[in-house]
């Protein structure tokens, strides 16, 4: 099965990937956003409410949220935890995505589901 950074990494266009120093914010809490990203190499820490909530590893995806909602808010931060190489698609090219490849759809819903049951593992 293709990992979602492989398809983000086929169908994201220049000025994609771009590399983030460590300690770099990638996007902020509330701000609204454009872009779902892929962690291409590297770390990136998830933060809430400046908390620390997770770490993307190289591989996996974050940002989606945005794309999907219709306030297109960042409901957390996100800082390069380590210096990273970053691929992102747009809203049109995530559409795109989503129809030529069906599985990155269920990629990404798996990694985002992943993510929901260790946080109630917390609970």
């Amino acid at each position: 099965m293709m990992k979602p950074i492989k398809t983000i990494e086929a169908y994201q266009k220049p000025p994609s990937p771009k590399t983030y120093a460590a300690g770099e914010i990638i996007f902020s809490q509330g701000e609204t956003g454009s872009l779902m990203y892929g962690v291409i190499s590297g770390e990136v820490e998830m933060q809430l409410n400046s908390k620390v909530i997770e770490t993307i590893s190289m591989g996996d995806v974050f940002g989606a949220g945005a794309l999907v909602h219709d306030d297109h808010l960042r409901t957390s931060t996100a800082i390069a935890k380590t210096e990273c190489l970053i691929g992102f698609l747009d809203q049109k090219h995530f559409l795109f995505a989503i129809q030529q490849t069906p599985m990155f759809a269920i990629e990404v819903m798996r990694s985002y589901s992943d993510r929901f049951r260790r946080l109630k593992e917390l609970f």
